[in-house]
């Protein structure tokens, strides 16, 4: 009976999480089991020794397999890549992993058709709470640090903890950004989306606005502006249904 309800739910696109969270609140009476969101995923996974085959389609990403996860290196990275020297996620201060602390971001650039435009985008773990910046001069590392700088000086000083990135080449002014904006930078390992969980869900939100393969150069400051508030203002299942906005703004309000 209990695979049966999650293969229904998954069919209807519900995710792993969300039928986690419902049976162990008991929101089905006449189904007296719980299962974890991660045996959910497993079970996805286990190519018909779990569930049945092809549920992975139903997924938010839609993968046949699972991506391998390794321990984060602890260590600074120094290379002759673009980067140069650099910090690892796994040397971030502890509570940042965590979601009780407002100011530890995730960031990224979300790429327009034909690698042509992009956009800015940064979220904080804890609020969820969305920042854009356009890119009017292109996506290089002298455009996206100005991006930044303008974006971070946004939010106040003493909520710019830390900003988390990809191994991307337009953070390769990453040093000057820390020392301009006043925040501890750190990079996610190579091809390890799940170490930026907030800002890789984020932009999934963030592409009913903009769209997938447009032009993203179309979207000017106000227009960027009017998303933000948009997603920020919708009410959240995870702050039990406050929305983004509120929980950022309650968080300014605390640091006096």
């Amino acid at each position: 009976m209990l695979a049966a309800h999650v293969e229904a739910r998954l069919v209807a696109k519900d995710s792993p999480m969300t039928i986690a969270v419902e049976l162990s609140a008991g929101v089905y009476p006449d189904l007296d089991a719980t299962v974890s969101h991660e045996t959910i995923y497993r079970a996805v996974h286990a190519k018909g020794r779990g569930l049945r085959r092809g549920l992975h389609v139903g997924l938010h990403r839609g993968r046949r397999c699972r991506k391998h996860r390794r321990r984060p290196d602890e260590a600074q990275v120094t290379g002759n890549g673009p980067l140069g020297a650099f910090n690892l996620i796994g040397a971030r201060p502890e509570v940042a992993a965590g979601r009780d602390q407002v100011g530890h971001l995730e960031g990224d650039l979300i790429v327009g058709a034909f690698n042509r435009s992009a956009i800015i985008t940064v979220f904080d773990r804890a609020s969820r709470h969305l920042w854009l910046a356009d890119l009017p001069e292109g996506h290089g590392a002298a455009a996206v640090l100005a991006g930044l700088v303008e974006l971070v000086e946004r939010i106040p000083a003493a909520l710019r903890r830390t900003l988390t990135w990809d191994q991307g080449r337009e953070m390769a002014r990453h040093a000057e950004l820390a020392a301009l904006a006043g925040i501890d930078v750190y990079f996610a390992d190579p091809h390890s989306p799940w170490q930026r969980p907030t800002n890789e869900n984020g932009n999934g939100l963030l592409r009913r606005y903009v769209g997938k393969g447009t032009n993203l150069a179309v979207f000017n400051p106000a227009d960027l502006r009017a998303i933000e508030h948009r997603i920020n203002t919708m009410p959240r299942r995870i702050h039990h249904w406050s929305t983004a906005a509120q929980v950022y703004t309650a968080a300014v309000a605390m640091t006096g």
